[in-house]
């Protein structure tokens, strides 16, 4: 049946860059219509829907910040993955690694909060760094030593993280004065990130991550190695680099810049240590990456994006008492588009008569 199927699917020839920003702009618009449809076969004024999104994700001072924190802990984890993506190593354990290190940063935050701010907020950071990047060895490890599947371990030891921040808060963090319920204590005021403009210095950190993270990648040693490594190993180890150690390294670094989102939000948003620290942000962040195309300065604009996106979404919830289900699916029906345009600027259908050999005949 397939032999006949009058159509098939082709890798495209390289396009320009006007053309594929064309294609995103038809995604784009494909998208509001689609989900215009769906929001007035409810009932509901699709343009009012859409004006809503963006006054409830921008319209406002405090929906700025909001915004704002939603969209920290999303760049710096893209970041983080698009170290190990950019060397074909497919860390999707991010959400683990998130809660390691803001299990780690934690530990100091509860017993260690009579430090001066400044080095407590350190102490954390380094904690969180580490503990995410030690985390992230484990499967780069077994993937050197025994050539395990590094996307099965990766996203396994998620898991294994998550149950550890929910022991704790049932066990030896669990705060005793919040009867009946099972939390860690909040933090005192020396072990949170300071606020800068109405949002925690987070999102410092990460404008810098952006710029550190487009020079490692463009102009250094060590990201030029993951980048050959990434493209094709034979060739790595015939320029005499050392394979096993570049994977090692970025994955530590890869997972440890996972392991300081943690830090910062259970820091800087949470305020305290919850088994919803990393809240799906590090599955997003696969998204993100890949939509930018492992672009530092990309992944900015699209993580921003998909927080309006997420506020907006919420705040029509809100507003129109929609059920979480509805704004789902319209957050969905526009996430569909836009993700699916990706694929038609690498690949295209064409009838299969005008195929020779699996070459298109021009």
């Amino acid at each position: 049946m397939a032999k006949g199927f009058p159509l098939r699917v082709t890798r495209r020839a390289d396009i320009s860059a006007g053309k594929a920003w064309l294609v995103r702009l038809c995604a784009i618009l494909l998208a509001l219509l689609t989900g215009g449809v769906f929001v007035a076969i409810l009932g509901y004024d699709p343009l009012a829907v859409y004006r809503e999104m963006i006054s409830g994700s921008l319209g406002s001072r405090m929906s700025i910040e909001l915004t704002a924190k939603l969209t920290i802990p999303l760049l710096i984890t893209s970041l983080g993955v698009t170290l190990a993506f950019k060397m074909r190593f497919w860390n999707i354990g991010a959400e683990g690694q998130i809660c390691v290190g803001a299990i780690a940063a934690t530990y100091f935050a509860l017993f260690h909060d009579d430090w001066p701010q400044w080095a407590l907020l350190l102490v954390m950071a380094l904690a969180g760094i580490l503990a995410g990047g030690l985390y992230g060895m484990i499967p780069a490890y077994f993937k050197c030593r025994f050539g395990t599947n590094e996307t099965l371990l990766t996203l396994m030891l998620n898991y294994v993280a998550l149950y550890t921040i929910q022991a704790l808060q049932q066990g030896p963090w669990r705060d005793p004065t919040q009867l009946g319920f099972f939390k860690v204590a909040r933090f005192s005021s020396s072990a949170r990130v300071p606020e800068v403009l109405g949002v925690h210095a987070g999102w410092i950190v990460a404008l810098a991550l952006v710029a550190l993270f487009y020079v490692y990648l463009r102009h250094s040693k060590q990201g030029y190695e993951l980048t050959v490594v990434g493209e094709n190993e034979a060739t790595a180890r015939y320029a005499g680099m050392p394979v096993k150690r570049v994977v090692i390294r970025t994955m530590f670094l890869s997972a440890g810049v996972c392991g300081l989102a943690g830090m910062l939000q259970a820091s800087g948003a949470d305020r305290t240590l919850n088994d919803t620290v990393a809240g799906g942000v590090g599955f997003t962040a696969i998204t993100v990456a890949w939509l930018a195309r492992l672009n530092p300065v990309g992944m900015l604009i699209v993580s921003v994006l998909f927080c309006i996106l997420e506020k907006g979404c919420a705040s029509v919830q809100s507003v129109y008492n929609l059920s979480a289900a509805t704004a789902e699916v319209l957050q969905g029906i526009i996430l569909f588009f836009v993700l699916g345009c990706e694929f038609f600027l690498t690949h295209r259908i064409c009838r299969a008569s005008k195929l020779e050999g699996g070459v298109e005949r021009g």
